[in-house]
């Protein structure tokens, strides 16, 4: 018997399927080693050695597949191919003492790719271990270094990070530069001409034949100037230049375009839609989904041509191949199905809702990105009037191509037939008043962006770095979905940025992804890359200890403790600011703050509590940050709810109703089964607000 030990059970159950009674598949349940909690668990003096334990979740476990592995003729790890894999596959090997294990890896569970990675055994790569391995001990430093300078100098329960620091200084520098922003007023002017009866806009592109800047026009006095000179004059066609325009198809996925997409088109977290995506992976519907490359195999690619030819005609066929950014590592593939011609219909009896609206986007973004170019008849008109030139621009769609398989938006604007030098009538002419927008805050898209941008982290860190910063209560959403930074989050970064600035510095953080890609290579060695960076940290948070003093978060208040009667004070904690009394440690009386806000601990909404009729309900956020919603009168009054109350009520019993996550609207009453789908007038207007 031959032992084959994954990560996952639903990894084991689906290539058991393909594998005959010759072999035993077991799970590992992800890694069976890691550094303890309780310590840092890296001897800094005697070369940075890691001190490796098996936790105790994983204990009986490992007793099960050490017996397993004395019983097996032969054991074949077969964990993934990346970089955390490998450390798993080597992990197992030192836990379970095994002498040569052989190591498989596929880029897709499948029948012929687990067959031929069976025929292909190899070694544990010791280059890949040690890449994860040095990627492991310098987080644990930072982390368990920092975190006690940051207790001491603002607040306990605080941590620090190499990679989250990152994303929140990136958080907190858009938040300043949205508030030094300062709007800047321009105008445009606005012809509506006709020709032939039908309308069509115009705008002032050109002064005498030079181009207009957008904020050249300041003002009304300046917009009204041109208008008058504008007046009684004619408007004659200048030029029209007719072409036929192209628009190409996206590259496939790879993990950080997957996750950027799925939180523009479904509204997943980057959380989720790893969880979804290691589920279809693991099931065997997608290949692996951890990769930044853009490569696709020959197989795939002559699937996707035969599908596309059968489907919709050749025509539709477009061979491509995409060129990934340098430096990409780990994978072999971009994300796709794992067979073209299974499509998300023929899925829909067995993914549910969340997992087949993201195998679609997979299926779509791959089918298309083999298929023709969207072509588009675009005009474009020159239109003169005076020393002035007024553009116009239509467009209209001539052939699909991939927007058959992959919708994306364009707009289309017919226009009237126009010939040079011809005459058109005025309609109207209006002035428009603009003013500069500020910087977006970064929404899960765009700040993923940005990290990848930068070279900061891998395919594998993204989704748990917004996460733990969000957890931390460093960063948190707001009604539109974007990053806004919390107080504490501010004065973290700014302690980080002041006092440790190589931490938090985006181009030193993506020279270190280098040298762990470069460990990866074997042009590196990890104890080298770990002592470089750990001498002069270690060094300068020694001096830091001495030089920097704690910072006073309290501010005094009106109020009163009601326990020993001395003033309280506003305190700053981990999960926001709250009453304390300046008595502590004698008197240990503390009270919820409530402050409208985003950010903050409680936020206050305009409803009343409908259990108690009494207090009005708050939002409130758990210690891991996840909302939920309360009576402000508690203790008197225990109402609590994770659904969001809404300002209507049941038509039934006259309770307020509820909005639980998926946008279903119900009672909140619990006896009463009053409930409704949200109505597309609901989510259009939900949709506008954000």
């Amino acid at each position: 018997m031959e032992l084959v030990i994954v990560e996952s059970p639903t990894k084991a159950k689906t290539i058991q399927k393909f594998l005959g009674k010759k072999y035993k598949i077991l799970s590992s349940f992800g890694h069976v080693r890691d550094l303890p909690k309780s310590e840092l668990g890296v001897d800094v003096e005697k070369d940075f050695e890691p001190k490796y334990i098996i936790p105790t979740k994983a204990r009986k476990n490992v007793t099960l597949l050490k017996k397993e592995a004395a019983k097996a003729d032969e054991v074949i790890l077969a964990t993934d191919e990346d970089r955390e894999g490998e450390a798993i596959s080597w992990h197992l090997e030192e836990a379970l003492k095994l002498k040569n294990p052989k190591r498989i890896v596929f880029h897709e569970i499948t029948e012929d790719a687990i067959k031929e990675a069976l025929e292909n055994p190899r070694k544990i790569d010791k280059r890949l271990v040690d890449a994860q391995q040095a990627r492991r001990i310098l987080d644990r430093i930072v982390g368990y270094k920092l975190s006690p300078f940051l207790w001491k100098k603002i607040s306990r329960g605080l941590s620090a990070g190499r990679v989250q620091s990152i994303a929140v200084r990136l958080v907190v520098e858009k938040e300043r530069e949205i508030e030094k922003f300062k709007p800047v007023e321009y105008w445009s002017v606005e012809a509506i001409l006709n020709k032939s009866g039908i309308d069509f806009s115009a705008f002032l592109s050109k002064v005498n034949g030079k181009s207009i800047d957008k904020l050249e026009i300041k003002n009304k006095e300046e917009a009204n100037k041109i208008l008058n000179e504008l007046k009684g004059s004619e408007y004659k066609v200048e030029s029209v230049e007719k072409k036929e325009t192209k628009r190409n198809p996206l590259s496939p996925f790879t993990t950080s375009t997957l996750q950027q997409t799925s939180a523009n088109k479904l509204g997943y977290s980057s959380k989720y839609t790893m969880s979804l995506a290691q589920k279809l992976y693991e099931e065997g519907h997608i290949t692996y989904h951890r990769t930044d490359s853009l490569n696709l195999s020959q197989l795939s690619l002559n699937s996707a041509q035969k599908f596309i030819e059968e489907s919709f005609g050749k025509n539709y066929y477009n061979f491509r191949k995409f060129k990934a950014k340098s430096g990409a590592q780990e994978a072999h593939e971009a994300i796709r199905p794992t067979f073209a011609n299974k499509t998300p219909e023929s899925l829909k009896g067995e993914l549910d809702g969340p997992k087949y609206k993201l195998y679609t986007l997979i299926w779509q973004r791959f089918i298309a990105c083999q298929m023709s170019p969207a072509l588009f008849d675009s005009t474009s008109v020159d239109i003169l009037a005076n020393q002035y030139t007024f553009s116009a621009n239509g467009q209209v769609l001539k052939f699909d191509g991939f927007l058959k398989v992959y919708p994306m938006k364009f707009s289309e604007n017919d226009m009237p037939k126009l010939e040079e030098k011809e005459l058109l009538s005025l309609v109207k002419i209006d002035p428009l008043q603009h003013f500069t927008e500020p910087p977006a805050r970064y929404n899960e898209a765009s700040l993923i962006k940005a990290l990848e941008k930068h070279g900061i982290g891998r395919p594998s860190t993204y989704a748990p770095t917004l996460s733990t910063v969000q957890e931390r209560n460093y960063i948190s959403k707001n009604e539109q979905k974007r990053f806004i930074p919390s107080e504490m989050g501010i004065m973290v970064n700014d302690m980080l940025v002041e006092n440790f600035p190589q931490i938090v510095d985006i181009d030193f953080t993506a020279k270190m992804e280098k040298e762990l890609d470069e460990i990866a290579e074997g042009k590196d060695t990890w104890k080298k890359t770990i002592k470089d960076f750990y001498e002069p940290f270690s060094k300068n948070l020694q001096e830091k200890y001495d030089d920097v003093k704690k910072e006073n978060t309290d501010i005094k208040t009106d109020k009163v403790c009601p326990k020993c009667s001395k003033p309280m004070v506003e305190k700053l904690g981990r999960f926001g600011r709250f009453y304390a009394c300046t008595g502590f440690p004698d008197c240990k009386h503390t009270e919820s703050l409530v402050k409208d806000g985003p950010g903050n601990q409680i936020i206050k909404l305009d409803i009343i509590c409908p259990k108690c009729k009494q207090g009005n309900m708050v939002a409130k956020k758990t210690k891991r940050g996840k909302i939920f919603y309360g009576c402000d009168k508690y203790p008197a009054c225990d109402m609590a709810t994770w659904d969001k109350p809404i300002n209507e009520f049941c038509p039934t019993c006259n309770s307020i109703l509820v909005e639980n996550k998926k946008g279903q609207v119900k009672c909140s009453n619990k006896e009463c089964n009053h409930k409704r789908e949200q109505s597309n007038a609901d989510s259009n207007s939900k949709a506008n607000k954000e």
